[in-house]
C-alpha cells in the first residue's frame, strides 16, 4: 500500500472552515497529522524537500463527516422506492434479511467505495453483523461503528446485550484503534423493551462506549408512542400468544418520543447521538441539550420517506452540536454529502423563513460540525496544525461561479461527488478521480458481486 508521510498539497483555494478561505494555499502534512498551512508560494520556498500535489483550480478542505447511515444496506437502493415509511421500513427488512453476511460486507465495501469518492472521510454507522466494521477498516475510513442491539420481549434482553457487548470487544481488537471506533445502539423505540435503554446506557459508561439511536424519526412512531397507533404497534409480533404475553402491551403513553426515552434513562451516559429528531417540541429540545445530546439530522431520507422535517434552526439556536447524516442508501439511492447540504438548505430556508440557513452554516455542519456530534473535534473536521489529515480535494474548475467570488458557495450549491479529486484519511490518500484505489481490494470483483447480489434482491 502507497503511504504518503510529507507532502504539501496545493490548491487555488482552501477552505479551513474555522476561518476565511484562501486563495492560492497550501497545507502540509506530515505523519498523518496537519503541520502547516498557508499561502502556496511562501509554503512551497518554505518547505522545498517536500513533495508537491497540486489541484490547481479547486478548494482544499476538510473531509466530510457523515454522521448516520448503514452502509451494509447500499446495494439495497432503488429496490424499495416510492413508498412511505412504515411500508419502506416493512419492505427494507424483508430484503435485508435475504442477505447473507458476505453480501453484507460486499455492499458495505460498495458503501465505503461512495463515501471516500464523494469526499467523506468519516462515517457513523449502525450494525448488528460487524460486517460494515470489516469494512471500514479494510477500506480505510475513520469510523465511529455502532453496534445495533434490541428486543422487544423483556426475557431476551439480558442475552441480546450480553451478546452485543461480546461483538464490542472482538471488533475493538480486530479494528485499527486510530481510525475505528466501537460503540453500542439501542434499536428503534418500537423495536425495544424499554429496560434495552437505561441497560445499554449502563453498559456504555462502564466500557466507555460510545450511543446512538433512532429517535422521533416518523410520524409513525410518533404516533405509535404517544396514541399507541399506526402499524409499527403490531410490525415483528410473531410466535402466537406466548410472545404477545412477555411484549410490553402498548398502550397510550401521551408523550412525544424524547419524553418516552428520558423516562427510561436513554440519554444518561456521556456520550449519545441522537439521529432524526423530526418530532420534537420545545421541550424536547431543552431536555436533549439539558443532557448533551448531539443529533444527526438526515433532512434528505426524512423529506425521501415522507417523515417530516427536523427543525434544525432551533437545535442550532439551543446550542445542540449538530451533524449531517445520509442515512440508509435504501431510502436516499445515494451516500451523497453535496446533495445532503444542498437539499437540507433549500427545505429549510422554504419552510422557515425566517431562519435563513446559509451555506457556510451547512458547510460547517457536514464538517466541524459532524466532528462535534460525534466528539471528535480534536482530531477532525477542520483544517488546523495538529488535527489529522483527513483532507478532500474538491476540482471547481467547471463551476458555474467561474471566475469564483465564493469558494465556499461553490462546493455547497453547485459541486457534485464526481468533483472529488482527492481523498486523504489521516494524512494516507485513499482515493483520486479517475478509479484511483489506494488499497488491496479488487474493486472490479466487488462491483460485481454487488450486481450479483442485487439480482438476488429483485428476485
Amino acid at each position: 500500500m502507497r503511504y504518503y508521510i510529507r507532502m504539501l498539497l496545493l490548491a487555488e483555494h482552501i477552505i479551513p472552515v474555522t476561518s476565511e478561505p484562501i486563495d492560492d494555499g497550501a497545507v502540509l502534512v506530515r505523519d498523518g497529522r496537519i503541520v502547516e498551512i498557508g499561502g502556496a508560494q511562501r509554503m512551497k520556498s518554505r518547505y522545498p524537500q517536500e513533495e508537491v500535489r497540486d489541484f490547481g483550480q479547486s478548494a482544499i478542505m476538510p473531509g466530510f463527516v457523515d454522521c448516520h447511515t448503514h452502509l451494509e444496506y447500499t446495494v439495497l437502493r432503488g429496490i424499495v422506492h416510492d413508498v412511505p415509511y412504515a411500508e419502506w421500513l416493512a419492505m427494507e427488512h424483508t430484503k435485508a434479511d435475504m442477505m447473507s453476511r458476505d453480501d453484507r460486507y460486499d455492499s458495505a465495501l460498495v458503501g465505503c467505495m461512495e463515501m471516500l469518492s464523494g469526499g467523506v472521510t468519516t462515517v457513523a454507522d449502525f450494525t448488528s453483523t460487524g460486517a460494515s466494521c470489516e469494512a471500514v477498516n479494510d477500506m480505510g475510513l475513520r469510523s465511529v461503528v455502532y453496534r445495533s442491539v434490541g428486543a422487544p420481549e423483556k426475557a431476551k434482553v439480558d442475552s441480546v446485550i450480553e451478546a452485543a457487548v461480546n461483538d464490542v470487544r472482538s471488533w475493538r481488537e480486530a479494528s485499527d484503534a486510530d481510525r475505528v471506533t466501537i460503540g453500542i445502539a439501542p434499536k428503534a423505540l418500537h423495536a425495544c423493551h424499554p429496560t434495552v435503554f437505561s441497560k445499554v446506557n449502563a453498559i456504555a459508561e462502564e466500557m466507555g462506549l460510545p450511543v446512538a439511536m433512532h429517535v422521533a424519526g416518523s410520524y409513525e412512531e410518533l404516533r405509535y408512542i404517544r396514541d399507541g397507533a399506526t402499524p409499527l404497534s403490531v410490525r415483528g409480533i410473531s410466535g402466537g400468544n406466548d410472545s404477545l404475553t412477555d411484549r410490553p402491551m402498548w398502550l397510550p403513553t401521551g408523550v412525544t418520543p424524547v419524553n418516552y426515552a428520558l423516562n427510561w434513562d436513554a440519554f444518561n451516559s456521556k456520550d449519545v447521538l441522537a439521529v432524526h429528531c423530526v418530532h420534537v417540541d420545545d421541550m424536547d429540545i431543552f431536555k436533549l441539550k439539558e443532557h448533551d445530546v448531539a443529533i444527526a439530522v438526515c433532512t434528505r431520507c426524512n423529506a425521501q420517506l415522507g417523515m417530516g422535517l427536523a427543525p434544525l434552526h432551533k437545535f442550532l439556536q439551543a446550542g445542540i452540536r449538530v451533524g449531517l447524516g445520509t442515512d440508509s442508501p435504501a431510502a436516499t439511492d445515494s451516500a451523497d454529502m453535496f446533495t445532503e447540504m444542498r437539499l437540507g438548505m433549500l427545505i429549510h430556508r422554504s419552510v422557515y423563513r425566517d431562519e435563513f440557513l446559509s451555506a457556510a452554516t451547512m458547510l460547517e455542519l457536514a464538517t466541524i460540525g459532524g466532528a462535534r456530534a460525534l466528539r471528535m473535534d480534536d482530531e477532525i473536521g477542520s483544517l488546523e496544525p495538529g488535527k489529522r489529515a483527513d483532507i478532500i480535494a474538491i476540482d471547481l474548475s467547471g463551476s458555474r461561479q467561474t471566475p469564483l467570488v465564493d469558494p465556499v458557495t461553490a462546493v455547497v450549491t453547485g459541486a457534485a461527488s464526481a468533483d472529488v479529486l482527492f481523498t486523504m484519511v489521516g494524512g494516507v490518500p485513499r482515493y483520486e478521480r479517475g478509479g484511483v484505489w489506494y488499497n488491496d481490494i479488487d474493486m472490479s470483483s466487488v462491483g460485481h458481486r454487488a450486481v450479483q447480489i442485487r439480482g438476488k434482491l429483485r428476485d
